[in-house]
C-alpha cells in the first residue's frame, strides 16, 4: 500500500503544536508536502522536524482569522508546488471559561475571528483553488465536542465550534460537484498547548489519573490520536465521507450524564 497523501499539497494551520503538529509530520511521513502556518514562532520548529524526517514543509507565521494572511497560505502552497489537495483548517483558541454573565463582546468577537471566521476563510480560499483547478480535494476543519452539546468547553469556545459544524455542512453542499469535500473533527480532552494549563494543574495536584475520566476509554488523547482522524478525511480512503462531524473523544459524546453503576446495581 503507498502512501495515503503521496503527490499531494497540504495546508495546515495551528501547525506549531499539538494536533497540528502531529498532523504535520503524520501527513509528511504520508508523502505530502506541506504549507504550515501558526502564529507562534514555532511553526519553524514544525517544518524543521518534518524536513529532518526527510519530507518537504514551508512555513509561515500567520493568524488564521485574518484573510489576507488565510489568502497568502493558499497562494503560497500554490506558487510554491503548483497545486493544493488538502487544507486543514486546525487553529483555534479556547477564550478561557468565562461564562454567560461574565464575558465580554470583545471576548466572543475574538474567539468566534480565530475559531469560526478562520475556518471559512479556509473554505473560501482553499476550496475555490481545489474547485478552480477541477481535481476535488479535502478540507478538514477542527471543532470539538463542546460544539455537540454543553460541557465540554466555555460558551463563547462552545458556540463557536458549534458553528464550525455547521459550516462544514453548509459548506460540503455549496461546494457540490466541485469533488471538494469539507469535513469537521470533532476533539474531545486531547493533551496539546491550549489545554496545557489544565494537565500542568493536573501534575502539580497529582491527579492526573482523573483527567478523560468521564469517558469509556477514561483517559485524554494524544495529539497523534487526532492526527490519524485528520488523515484519514484528508485522504482518498475517505473519498465518501463529506459533511460530517466526526468525534474522537473515547466515547464522551455518546452518552448524557449519567451516575456510574456497578455490576447488578439498578439505574436511578
Amino acid at each position: 500500500m503507498g502512501q495515503q497523501l503521496e503527490d499531494k499539497v497540504a495546508i495546515i494551520t495551528g501547525a506549531g503544536s499539538g494536533i497540528g503538529r502531529a498532523a504535520a509530520l503524520l501527513f509528511a511521513s504520508q508523502g505530502a508536502k506541506l504549507v504550515l502556518g501558526d502564529k507562534t514562532a514555532a511553526v519553524h520548529d514544525t517544518a524543521q522536524q518534518v524536513q529532518q524526517a526527510g519530507g518537504t514543509a514551508t512555513a509561515l507565521q500567520i493568524d488564521a482569522g485574518v484573510e489576507a494572511d488565510v489568502a497568502r497560505l493558499v497562494a503560497t502552497a500554490l506558487s510554491t508546488y503548483g497545486q493544493l489537495d488538502v487544507a486543514f483548517a486546525n487553529a483555534g483558541i479556547s477564550g478561557g471559561m468565562a461564562g454567560i454573565f461574565d464575558a465580554t463582546p470583545e471576548l466572543w468577537t475574538e474567539v468566534l475571528r480565530v475559531n469560526l471566521i478562520g475556518p471559512w476563510l479556509m473554505i473560501k480560499h482553499a476550496g475555490k483553488a481545489m474547485a478552480d483547478a477541477g481535481k476535488g480535494g479535502s478540507i478538514v476543519c477542527t471543532a470539538s465536542v463542546a460544539g455537540i452539546r454543553s460541557g465540554a468547553g466555555g460558551p463563547a469556545y462552545s458556540a463557536s465550534k458549534a458553528g464550525v459544524i455547521n459550516l462544514v455542512q453548509v459548506s460540503a453542499q455549496q461546494l457540490c460537484e466541485t469533488g471538494v469535500r469539507v469535513n469537521a473533527l470533532c476533539p474531545g480532552l486531547t493533551e496539546t498547548g491550549m489545554t496545557k494549563p489544565t494537565f500542568d494543574y493536573a501534575k502539580d495536584k497529582g491527579v492526573t489519573h482523573k483527567l478523560g475520566r468521564l469517558n469509556p476509554l477514561r483517559r485524554a488523547a494524544q495529539p497523534g490520536e487526532l492526527a490519524q482522524v485528520a488523515l484519514f478525511l484528508a485522504s482518498a480512503q475517505s473519498s465518501y465521507v463529506n459533511g460530517q462531524a466526526i468525534a474522537v473523544d473515547g466515547g464522551l459524546s455518546s452518552s448524557h450524564p449519567v451516575t456510574r453503576q456497578l455490576p447488578g446495581q439498578t439505574a436511578v
